[in-house]
């Protein structure tokens, strides 16, 4: 195999982000456009789809990944109409609601799992197969860093856990068809929700940055970085992984009890 091309590792190949109107997918949307990728923004959201494929000179796509129809003719259209798409990145998810599981609807427990499990396993064998036919792709599913510490929200981090589950099965299923899939966990990430509710103080008790090795939140971009690399022919040897992108929570996870993480050692002059 020849060495990976460091300056375009898109190569004009065709990278496809459910969700990639808005948050993490659309800074993912705007590196991969960097990176010398061709992107089709797909979103429910078809304003925001539609503005950032206009940036990133792409495709845009509505798609709803609560509707199985809809994610199979996002396949048809996209692939009619702009290409075959090399990479998929399933970001959709729906964001949870801080509820005891005695007081949470059934409904609302079913549409954020439908939407971040059942629509990521839709997305991933639509474009899978249609990849692995071809024999050749790299599927990018974001899971969060609750699917391995579960924290309040019962239905997100129940599909979260059961993405870290698929990607693996289906790295199994299509790797010596050419097709690798793999996951990111994002942590606490500073997309305007996220923001707004640590402004708020409504929603946490201790401030999500302070639980953190690094003493910050995660930045979108960080995030579209570790998917860009693991969708990249850099990563040509990685499959079934799942890479946390959590500024180091997981890692102090037990250092709560010993009165939290270290502070910065002074610097030395």
């Amino acid at each position: 195999m020849s060495a990976p091309d460091a300056t375009t590792p898109g190569r004009g190949r065709i990278a496809l982000v459910i969700g990639g109107g808005n948050g993490i997918g659309a800074a993912t949307c705007r590196l991969l456009h960097r990176q010398g990728w061709r992107l089709a923004v797909a979103d429910i959201d078809m304003a925001r789809a539609t503005a950032v494929a206009a940036e990133c000179q792409g495709w845009s796509q509505a798609v709803d990944v609560l509707d199985e129809g809809s994610i199979r003719q996002a396949a048809e259209e996209i692939e009619l109409g702009f290409g075959p798409v090399y990479a998929m990145v399933s970001a959709a998810a729906i964001f949870a609601p801080r509820q005891p599981p005695e007081t949470l609807p059934i409904d609302v427990w079913d549409r954020i799992v439908s939407s971040g499990f059942r629509g990521t396993y839709i997305a991933n064998v639509e474009f899978g197969r249609r990849m692995a036919s071809r024999g050749a792709g790299a599927i990018v599913n974001i899971s969060s860093m609750v699917g391995q510490r579960p924290n309040h929200g019962h239905a997100y981090y129940s599909a979260k856990a059961a993405v870290n589950m698929l990607t693996e099965g289906m790295a199994g299923e299509w790797g010596r068809s050419g097709v690798r899939v793999n996951a990111v966990s994002p942590g606490f990430v500073a997309v305007p929700r996220m923001v707004e509710n640590i402004k708020a103080g409504t929603r946490y008790a201790v401030s999500p940055a302070e639980v953190s090795a690094l003493g910050r939140l995660v930045e979108p971009e960080e995030v579209g970085a570790v998917i860009a690399f693991l969708l990249s022919d850099a990563a040509s040897a990685v499959t079934g992984a799942n890479l946390a992108v959590d500024a180091g929570v997981l890692a102090v996870n037990g250092w709560a009890v010993h009165g939290g993480v270290p502070p910065a050692r002074p610097i030395l002059p």
